[in-house]
């Protein structure tokens, strides 16, 4: 292991190493040629790139996106990139018509889910898991205040992953589980209700980056630790990085608790499910175990991780574990006795540097890594995995995609798209031809897309079950640029829907759409496996339900009173209602509505209470009734012609003596 953030490099140092890394790597897949100009041809038609200009732009200064908008310098493959602008395809859905797909999209740092109809791309709603919302009044009614305390009590998220709930490999329409990339948790969102249910905070974890479930059948939630640290983080080893660790964890999908932990060599990045239940593959960087940017990039080569999830329950089982605040966590580093038999709880299989991603494709034979640094894309035989001695050998192929590959979605027809990061294009390419084919061959490339500008994911429709749909494909781009309307420096991303055919058409880009910073990836699912309901079942939630008869004020204490209440057009069920200065009042709101959509808000301002109740619903808060005085209470949700006039009163009696 090796670090050297002791020692303060001239930055042109920085970048000679970033060129020589370059070098090696690409040199790995195919030795590129001089162009004569001091630079390098990377093989692709047109396209030749200064190496020091390159690594400036693009890795040194940490911004990829400085190459933005390369697509004049793209050449083909297998086909000739396009320039289309919904075109032929109608992707509108009329008035009173419904979409055909539901899209989660996660919502990077504003820490909330939003839902996309898919093929309109009109925004649906939001969900917030990881922030608050006071329209909805999560984060302030007595139960989602609890959650978000007892997962930490952070005051914001960065959620990366979307992952649907999964029966025999298909989405089942239950769950929705996501990562916080910021704070080391899991969320859980019911779609009954299309809400947020559980958080889970992973013991001895930082920064959650990858996530996935356990397919065919979700028995577990994983989530990818990426930072290294000591373990447990108490203290000890602060400046001995030769001590920190990344882990790999498992989430139990009904209890969100967390099962055990596996602790593994160099960071986690993220990571995919195979279809059979035993790999989760995860990509990885930072073999090198180091703190800065220099000695993380030093070597030329890091290791994919593929966890053995049978062999790894197995070694729990038998104890083989030490215990760190209360979660059994297993050795998965290289040297560790349980991955020196025939059977490895991790094998590591060595990549070209800083690969980003993983995706493993519908027929579950291969789990695809893309080089980020290489203009490849590694394809992974994970049936070959369990047999070959050498987990390099289970490497079966790696063509040559273009610049900047992220991530792979699928058609379910045998294609492969490829997001390029810095070529600003998706790459649409033959998976069993690019298994055929030489390392580093164009020939499996099928054809290229520009997109605008620098895209991250990529997903096709429902490309991470085992029967995509894959008639439509989002690019979700990080740079909008010269897109839309200027609305100040800091610019909304651009997501790109683009028509794909079942993979057996051309793609076409058919429509921009604007999206707030900065949304990371999504996830589809046909509308006929979600069964939303319209109104609340009071058996689905543990509230009590309040009937007009029942509503009044109930004095729990000297100083503290339950008042029950409930909403209907366009009257509370109490007028008014007296507490005294002090008190702690627990308010409970039951939508006796039994109508779809007719939503009631709560709103006493001046004690910060803003809720929504549904229909049938029940909500609760609690708050300090500190000053007296008279304190309207205003509907927020319009439900009525007379909803201006839908009010009550706290009556806040001044404190005796």
């Amino acid at each position: 292991m090796h670090d050297d953030t002791a020692e303060v490099r001239d930055p042109t140092d920085v970048v000679d190493e970033y060129e020589e890394t370059l070098d090696s790597v690409l040199s790995d897949v195919d030795a590129p040629e001089p162009d004569g100009d001091g630079g390098v041809s990377l093989g692709l038609p047109g396209l030749s790139l200064n190496r020091r200009d390159f690594m400036k732009a693009g890795v040194a200064a940490g911004a990829m996106g400085a190459v933005a908008g390369c697509s004049s310098l793209n050449g083909g493959g297998g086909g000739q990139a396009t320039e289309s602008g919904g075109g032929g395809v109608d992707h509108s859905v009329a008035p009173g018509e419904h979409d055909e797909y539901y899209g989660f999209w996660s919502g990077g740092h504003s820490g909330e889910l939003r839902v996309i109809g898919i093929p309109s791309m009109r925004e649906l709603t939001r969900i917030p898991v990881f922030n608050t919302d006071c329209a909805s009044g999560y984060g302030y009614t007595d139960d989602t205040k609890q959650l978000l305390e007892d997962s930490g009590g952070y005051s914001w998220g960065d959620n990366h992953h979307p992952n649907l709930s999964e029966t025999d490999g298909d989405y089942d329409g239950e769950y929705l589980y996501v990562n916080d990339k910021a704070n080391g948790r899991i969320a859980r969102v019911n779609l009954t209700y299309f809400e947020t249910d559980a958080i889970t905070d992973v013991p001895n974890m930082q920064a959650i980056h990858g996530c996935t479930v356990l397919s065919p059948d979700t028995k577990y939630v994983f989530g990818n630790g990426e930072f290294r640290a000591p373990l447990p983080n108490d203290g000890r080893d602060l400046d001995d990085p030769d001590s920190y660790t990344a882990l790999f964890a498992a989430v139990d999908p009904e209890s969100m608790e967390t099962q055990w932990q596996v602790k593994v060599d160099g960071n986690l990045d993220i990571n995919d499910s195979g279809k059979e239940g035993r790999w989760v593959i995860a990509s990885a960087y930072n073999s090198e175990e180091a703190t800065s940017i220099q000695g993380m990039t030093r070597d030329d080569r890091d290791d994919v991780k593929a966890f053995d999830i049978p062999a790894i329950e197995q070694a729990v089982e038998n104890g083989n574990y030490e215990e760190v605040n209360g979660i059994p966590v297993v050795d998965g580093t290289k040297e560790s006795p349980l991955n020196q038999g025939d059977r490895p709880i991790v094998k590591y299989i060595p990549t070209p540097k800083s690969p980003h991603c993983v995706e493993v494709e519908p027929n579950g034979d291969y789990a695809m890594v893309a080089g980020k640094l290489s203009p490849t894309v590694t394809i992974i035989d994970l049936n070959k995995l369990p047999e070959v001695e050498n987990p390099a050998d289970a490497v079966v192929g790696r063509p040559r995609v273009g610049l900047g590959p992220l991530h792979t979605t699928f058609d379910g027809n045998g294609h492969a798209y490829t997001s390029l990061f810095i070529d600003s294009q998706a790459v649409k390419w033959d998976i069993e031809a690019a298994v055929e084919a030489e390392e580093g061959s164009e020939e499996p490339i099928i054809e290229r897309q520009d997109v605008h500008y620098n895209p991250g994911h990529i997903q096709a429709l429902e490309a991470m079950t085992t029967d995509p749909d894959g008639e439509w494909l989002v690019s979700l781009n990080k740079l909008s640029k010269d897109r839309f309307l200027p609305v100040g420096p800091i610019m909304p991303d651009n997501d790109q829907l683009i028509h794909i055919g079942q993979g057996e058409k051309e793609m076409e880009l058919v429509a921009d759409h604007p999206a707030y910073p900065e949304p990371h990836d999504c996830v589809f699912a046909h509308k006929d496996k979600i069964d939303a309901k319209k109104v609340y079942d009071p058996e689905d939630y543990e509230e009590t339900y309040i009937t007009e008869e029942a509503s009044g004020v109930e004095r729990t204490g000297e100083n503290s009173v339950h008042v029950k209440m409930t909403t209907k057009r366009s009257e509370y069920g109490l007028p008014d209602f007296t507490v005294q200065e002090g008190d702690e009042v627990r308010l409970t709101t039951t939508n006796i509505e039994g109508i779809q959509d007719i939503i009631h808000g709560v709103a006493i301002p001046e004690h910060d209470i803003n809720y929504a109740v549904a229909p049938q619903d029940t909500r609760e808060v609690t708050f300090t009734a500190d000053e007296p005085g008279v304190y309207w209470i205003y509907c927020t949700f319009f439900c009525s012609a007379l909803h201006l006039e839908m009010r009550s009163r706290m009556l806040v009696e001044p404190a005796e003596g």
